[in-house]
């Protein structure tokens, strides 16, 4: 008789594939010295309790956003992308996005 255990894929964990990037982006800019752990999670935790004052967040998706809002703040104020800059990019990512067909890779044209 085999006593072989039933091995089950785990859990993402993230919901999303961007989550994973502007996550994995952080932690870069950390190590790279361009704010200390400290630091974010002052500025993340003031975020969150910012957008929590009037709804509840659910680690999900309103977490990221909150996540990529601190985020943005930091390099406009370190010079690196201003927020007008950073709204250009994310309309350019949402406008390859909905114009690419379901299962091709996203691609930002020149």
């Amino acid at each position: 008789m085999s006593m072989c255990a039933e091995v089950s894929a785990p859990e993402p964990v993230f919901a999303e594939p961007w989550h994973a990037q502007v996550f994995a982006l952080t932690v870069h800019l950390n190590e790279a010295g361009r704010f200390s752990w400290g630091e974010w999670v002052e500025r993340f935790s003031a975020t969150l309790k910012r957008h929590g004052l009037s709804r509840e967040l659910d680690g999900g998706e309103d977490y990221f956003r909150a996540w990529l809002e601190t985020l943005e703040m930091f390099l406009a104020e370190q010079g690196a992308a201003s927020r007008a800059e950073a709204e250009v990019m994310r309309r350019r990512w949402e406008e390859a996005y909905l114009s690419t067909p379901h299962g091709a890779p996203v691609r930002l044209r020149g």
